[in-house]
């Protein structure tokens, strides 16, 4: 059973991301965004969070804090904060309760941190699988799918030993199986961007455009 005795402890839960805004420095490229654009994306966004979701490596954290940036709204990732409230890394969290309690886990800390906004979430690859999760991201928010083909991906998460679902004999394998079932639920997003091996500053300009726009990426690779 999951003990939550970590997770009760005084301020745990308390929402200190809504009194943070994110002024941390932006390339000369990202600072160049046509006013125009920012304004479009953030009257379009309104009071909703912008929830991005996708798989590890697809580029959620570091897109999202210059998002944030150019919107002007605070930034969390959800993994970061899991991290804080149970005082336990994400790896720690798989090894002693399972990938099911560490769901139901980040399913309560993302419903609590949608309550307030708007503000930039990034989220776990995992996390809009879950139809709890993915219920509430419905519900009220908008949600930008950062989508990466198998290749881009692994050039980006092949050096690091920190992913709990990689723990395996053939991880690349294991990640073109992740992508294989969870394309399908985060096609479910309000929108898609495609995730490409480009410049962050190109990605941002792209994130912007589509809550702009309000549309999907072109149907096509990957």
């Amino acid at each position: 059973m999951f003990t939550p005795r970590r997770l009760d402890a005084t301020g745990a839960f308390d929402d200190t991301v809504s009194k943070e805004i994110v002024n941390g420095p932006m390339s000369e490229q990202v600072l160049t965004l046509a006013e125009s654009l920012k304004d479009r994306a953030r009257a379009a966004l309104g009071q909703r969070n912008l929830v991005l979701v996708g798989l590890m490596g697809a580029g959620k954290s570091s897109i999202g804090r210059l998002v944030a940036q150019q919107l002007g709204i605070p930034f969390v990732d959800t993994d970061a904060e899991i991290e804080r409230v149970s005082r336990m890394t994400i790896t720690e969290l798989f090894a002693a309760y399972g990938e099911q309690e560490f769901r139901a886990l980040e399913t309560r800390v993302i419903k609590r941190l949608l309550k307030g906004g708007p503000r930039v979430v990034s989220t776990g690859g995992g996390a809009f699988i879950n139809e709890s999760t993915r219920f509430h991201v419905k519900r009220g928010s908008l949600s930008v799918w950062l989508k990466a083909d198998l290749d881009v991906l692994w050039e980006r998460i092949n050096k690091r030993d920190t992913r709990p679902l990689l723990k395996t004999e053939n991880p690349k394998q294991t990640l073109e199986d992740l992508m294989n079932a969870r394309y399908p639920i985060y096609a479910e997003a309000d929108l898609t961007v495609l995730s490409l091996d480009v410049g962050k500053e190109t990605m941002v300009k792209e994130v912007l455009a589509a809550i702009a726009e309000g549309k999907k990426a072109e149907s096509k690779t990957p």
